[in-house]
């Protein structure tokens, strides 16, 4: 049977504009993460009215390191946090957590909240993956390596060796807060994925903005380079 490609199985989001929604309310930018953060659970408890089969997000790239110090400190305070309160809804949710990126290169602790987290969801249904310390150049040129050893390098086996492997294609890439462009998020994957990029702040982005996005892509016709 042909893939139905007015729904979306597969959604990515860059969720930007943390620091300018609390730049906007005169607040703390930790304030606009710990907003973000609520706008991530509420989307994640939205996916059981979606047809969404995976939800990706771009949680934190390699290039955020970058950052101050007490910023990247309180955003990995957060994911803890968000991890140890939100586990058991992931479970009762059948909310599978799938990780992109260089995970084990965080915190130990973090680490293992993780491969516990990995460990205890992996029977749910739904799959929302989080992309964390990555960089797509980074994923591309690993898994061509990873290819070579193993054989030819052709597209197949790329694929085969990204982070995403297993999980459908991506069809749609959300960017919020106005920005146009990709900043270095599932460059391959997003190959012929449709985009939609709106003004709006992710800590303000809520499941209406996400259905509004849903309906724009079944509008759309996707050709995949023919006619």
């Amino acid at each position: 049977m042909e893939p139905d490609n007015k729904i979306a199985r597969h959604v990515a989001i860059i969720m930007d504009g943390n620091g300018r929604w609390a730049k906007r309310k005169h607040l703390p930018r930790a304030m606009g993460h710990r907003k973000g953060v609520e706008a991530v659970r509420e989307l994640v408890r939205s996916l059981k009215h979606t047809e969404i089969e995976c939800l990706t997000l771009y949680a934190f790239s390699s290039e955020n390191w970058k950052r101050p110090e007490d910023e990247v400190d309180d955003l990995m305070n957060l994911m803890r946090k968000f991890i140890k309160s939100d586990l058991p809804e992931f479970i009762a949710n059948d909310v599978k957590l799938h990780i992109l990126g260089d995970w084990r290169g965080l915190a130990p602790d973090i680490v293992a909240m993780l491969e516990d987290a990995l460990e205890q969801t992996s029977g749910g249904s739904r799959t929302l993956a989080v992309a964390l310390n990555y960089g797509a150049q980074a994923e591309i040129a690993a898994a061509a390596r990873s290819a070579a050893e193993q054989g030819s390098i052709t597209e197949e086996a790329i694929e085969a060796n990204l982070y995403t492997a297993g999980l459908p294609p991506l069809d749609l890439l959300i960017r919020t807060s106005g920005e146009v462009r990709l900043s270095n998020f599932l460059l391959w994957q997003a190959a012929y994925a449709e985009m939609i990029f709106t003004e709006v702040l992710w800590p303000d982005f809520t499941f209406a903005h996400l259905q509004d996005a849903l309906d724009q892509f079944a509008g759309r016709e996707r050709r995949f380079g023919g006619r």
